[in-house]
């Protein structure tokens, strides 16, 4: 089955798989679009069983009963099946002649497992490389041909005595072999939870064997799968369940709801293990399971009509009552793009939806353009981003209210997954991934592999953290309920913003990996160095709402992981993976530790103001040379970020360029050079909107830096987390950003002044029974340790200047010291302000209390 995009409508036509196709035509071979696969403009899914292994003749030589073949894939094709997946062997070319003319598309092993254990022993080893080759060059081109899988499960304990990035080593050298002998080839190679760990960036498909048999276990596992396979199409390449053990009709029904959430999870496609009963493995008849559809005679189980209906139902069954989804697309000045957004908005599978264009006020064709299609045009002055998403908001009549900007457009089923989740969870808004389309040119393929882009934010599998504004739907009634968006984003922040406060509510935000849209990238340098100090200047004003989301650096930090490509790679990469006890566990996973702080304040874009500050520094080196000792670590605080761009780099260009050595040395470099400019651009846009690590926390009233003591008895009994809750409220809507102590820290709230001071509050709360309390707090003044090593290092190097008669270089250093000082004492004491005058509130709310 197949999905063909219908130019009469918005509707999708269903393609069903043909029983018999003429010699005359030809299937179209299928290529990899983000999530999913294509075969020429159709969507493919992947609907398979597994064929064989089967007994070979005195040949040695397996499928050579054509007859029986062909039989078989007339029945495959009369279920709706699609795909058959021969796993273990090289098939003739015959074969896949019989399935061309049943409509039905193979999946080739190539057997690399079997070769796996010559990385050990290397004594009398073949060449693997060129068994490969042979054995694609047999069926290379054909088009029946779905896609090779180089090998199927190299099992766990091989692969842990062989090591990690061997075994990835060895299965990406086979990969371009096959490249080489079939370039336009789909590769994949089917790995099984046991070695998860396994890291295969340059797979085109990625794929799993997955025997899970509860629906709540796969649909989990799924998800974790779905992060890990990213940007590429995942597919179930077994599932299946022994109907010896378990009986018909349960092995019916268990393959009914796992192919439909194999696909409700987004999945490219399901095959399942296996076609029949009849299997050979070991040079025996395997005769104690049954997996098949049919039995070893071809008599139909009642697994093969269950998998008909659910192959026939995919993604999601036709009949199924969907909510209604306004589709807002907001636009200034999008006429270069906007018409391929309503295109394919046009052409969204789903039955029961609008399509909104806000038009805020632009001044080139986009209202011209819009008034073409069947669509809601609203037109308005140019108020800004934010204030075009609530006018589409309060115009929307659906319950949810999808977003996507005029230079995005959706894949044709991103409402029917985003829709899907929210029937299945209670979460407040859902968003998915945005991928750059192919054909936008070099220099936005290099942006789309540079830091700084649309990402997700995860804190889990299928929870966010943040949704970026091309591709997020929320329930319209807590979308309203928060107030929309808020006006003071103009073009950028405002999703951030908006994710926050949902969450500050107490809602959750979901991620959906197969609601997916294309986004195009800034197509030029400037155009994407305008971009980032556009995004820096919505950092600062985001800070200065939400001053407790940023360290005193001023950097933004994240709860979650994100999702995408395009990240900068740090230069001190740990990594590792659970095996269990005598790599024992199941499901064996990768895990990469978080850069620590010296491994990631060179992706920061204030680590090029330590690099500015050291350079200043070793141009005083020339007035009184010991400061000259700057010089070298300069020269490592640039060397940091260079170093970074340029790893990064060369795994983009790996990963986007395998072939052709010209131009990944191109991208390699345009790609480490958005690596560099990408930080300078936000700092800049930081910096020019207070955003900067000296900035003061926009605190209100100052209080000499001194320690205060609060003592209160009272007879209204509350819990110290409470009152602690309650003085946190206090801070908060005073405009005050605060932080909770930790598992390890003798203070409980603490506020941040600046950079350079602060101030911290510890309470304690004595019991006196019959619900009396005596409650004490301590606050006090604090320095940052950055700010005392800094005092100190100025102070002793302006004396020693001194002492030596470098007087330039003193008075430098001497003002410095005077600056770094003065900005202790005005932050602490506007710190202790804040935390006094919340702690005076609580007093006096107590002393209330008690009359």
């Amino acid at each position: 089955m197949a999905t063909r995009l219908d130019p009469r409508g918005p509707r999708l036509a269903v393609v069903g798989a043909q029983p018999h196709v003429s010699p005359e035509q030809h299937l179209i071979r299928v290529r990899a679009g983000g999530k999913f696969l294509f075969a020429g403009t159709e969507k493919f899914w992947v609907k398979g069983v597994t064929y064989g292994a089967f007994q070979p003749d005195d040949a040695k030589r397996e499928y050579t009963d054509e007859a029986k073949i062909a039989r078989d894939f007339a029945m495959m094709a009369e279920a709706g099946i699609n795909t058959v997946r021969i796993p273990h062997t090289v098939p003739p070319r015959s074969l896949l002649d019989i399935a061309e003319r049943h409509g039905l598309r193979v999946m080739v092993g190539l057997s690399a497992e079997q070769y796996a254990g010559y990385l050990i022993d290397r004594k009398g080893a073949p060449d693997v490389e060129q068994i490969i080759r042979e054995k694609v060059r047999t069926v290379a081109g054909h088009p029946a041909l779905l896609c090779y899988a180089l090998g199927n499960e190299i099992v766990a304990p091989l692969a842990r005595w062989i090591g990690r990035r061997r075994i990835e080593r060895y299965l990406e050298k086979l990969y371009r072999a096959v490249k080489d002998e079939d370039p336009d080839a789909l590769v994949t190679y089917v790995n099984y939870p046991t070695t998860e760990y396994l890291q295969l960036p340059f797979l085109d498909i990625v794929s799993m064997n997955v025997y899970l048999e509860t629906e709540e276990k796969l649909a989990a596992y799924l998800a974790r799968l779905q992060n890990i396979a990213g940007d590429r199409p995942l597919i179930l390449a077994e599932a299946g369940l022994d109907a010896m053990r378990n009986g018909e009709d349960k092995q019916a029904a268990v393959l009914d709801w796992q192919i439909r959430t194999i696909f409700r999870a987004g999945c490219a496609g399901a095959v399942i293990f296996a076609w029949t009963d009849e299997w050979w493995r070991g040079g025996a008849f395997v005769d104690d399971w049954a997996f098949g559809l049919t039995t070893a005679e071809r008599k139909p189980k009642p697994a093969l009509a269950a998998v008909s209906r659910a192959f026939a139902e995919t993604p999601f069954p036709a009949t199924r009552n969907w909510p209604r989804i306004s589709v807002v697309v907001c636009s200034y000045n999008g006429a270069r793009t906007i018409r391929d957004t309503l295109d394919a908005v046009g052409r969204l599978d789903y039955p029961n939806y609008e399509v909104i264009v806000v038009n805020d006020g632009s001044t080139d064709a986009t209202a011209e353009i819009a008034a073409e299609y069947p669509v809601r045009l609203i037109t308005t002055d140019n108020r800004g981003l934010s204030s075009a998403r609530n006018t589409g908001m309060e115009a929307a009549t659906g319950s949810i209210v999808a977003y996507t900007d005029d230079d995005a457009y959706p894949d044709p089923h991103w409402l029917t997954f985003l829709a899907d989740m929210f029937e299945r969870s209670d979460h407040a808004g859902i968003g998915g991934p945005n991928l750059p389309p192919a054909g936008d040119g070099f220099i936005a393929e290099a942006v789309a592999e540079s830091p700084g882009g649309p990402v997700q934010v995860l804190l889990t599998d299928e929870l966010a953290e943040h949704i970026p504004g091309c591709n997020m739907a929320y329930r319209k009634d807590r979308l309203q309920a928060i107030g929309g968006f808020d006006v003071r984003y103009r073009a950028a922040g405002d999703d951030v913003d908006c994710c926050w406060r949902l969450l500050d509510r107490g809602w959750t935000l979901g991620f959906a990996p197969a609601a997916m849209v294309w986004h195009h990238r800034r197509n030029s340098v400037r155009m994407f160095w305008r971009q980032q100090k556009g995004y820096g200047k919505a950092e600062a004003l985001l800070e200065a709402k939400w001053p407790d989301k940023y360290n005193v650096a001023g950097h933004l930090s994240w709860g979650g992981k994100i999702y995408g490509n395009g990240l900068t790679l740090p230069l001190l990469f740990a990594s590792r993976v659970y095996h269990g006890v005598w790599g024992s566990a199941p499901f064996q996973s990768f895990h990469a530790a978080m850069p620590g702080m010296l491994a990631a304040l060179p992706m920061m874009p204030e680590w090029f103001l330590i690099t500015a500050g050291l350079f200043v520094a070793t141009l005083l080196g020339f007035s009184w040379p010991p400061l000259l000792w700057a010089g070298p670590l300069f020269a490592l605080a640039l060397a940091a970020p260079i170093a970074q761009a340029l790893i990064s780099a060369r795994a983009a260009s790996r990963r986007k360029y395998r072939s052709d050595a010209q131009a990944r040395r191109r991208f390699f470099w345009l790609v480490a050079a958005l690596h560099l400019m990408q930080p300078v651009a936000r700092l800049i846009g930081r910096i020019k909107h207070g955003l900067t690590p000296w900035r003061g926390a926009r605190l209100s009233g100052f209080t000499l830096p001194w320690p205060r003591r609060y003592a209160m008895w009272t007879t209204r009994w509350k819990a110290a987390e409470d009152r602690l809750s309650g003085l946190g409220q206090t801070l908060k809507s005073a405009g005050s950003g605060y932080l909770c102590g930790g598992d390890y820290d003798r203070w409980d709230l603490a506020v941040r002044g600046g950079l350079f001071g602060g101030a911290k509050l510890l309470m304690a709360v004595e019991e006196h029974g019959g619900g009396a309390q005596y409650v004490r707090a301590r606050i006090w003044p604090t320095a940052g340790r950055f700010a005392l090593w800094l005092a100190g290092l100025t102070l002793l190097a302006g004396v020693l200047a001194a002492a030596n008669g470098a007087g330039i270089a003193a008075a430098v250093l001497g003002l410095a010291f005077a600056a770094v000082a003065a900005h202790i004492v005005v932050e602490s004491g506007h710190a202790l302000h804040a935390l006094n005058a919340a702690a005076d509130r609580m007093v006096k709310d107590m002393a209330e209390a008690g009359k």
